[in-house]
């Protein structure tokens, strides 16, 4: 192999990370965006109610799939 075809496969790998990347910033931005506007609507600002209900709904999200918390030992 080359050293340009390399490189170029290079460049490829990290704009198609970037783009993903990029991608998921987005959408939790917008998620952000949207939990923000229904503390306003729900709670009448109050972010403390979505708040709570985010952590326990993250909770599920790791726990469900192997019926345990291992995902949090690695933090």
């Amino acid at each position: 192999m080359s050293l340009i075809n390399s490189s170029h496969h290079g460049v490829r790998y990290f704009a198609r990370n970037l783009g993903v990347v990029l991608g998921i910033v987005l959408i939790w931005r917008g998620i952000w965006y949207i939990l923000d506007w229904l503390d306003g609507v729900f709670f009448d600002g109050n972010q403390i109610p979505l708040a709570l209900l985010g952590i326990v709904l993250g909770i599920l999200v790791l726990y469900l799939p192997d019926k345990d918390l291992k995902e949090l030992g690695k933090l």
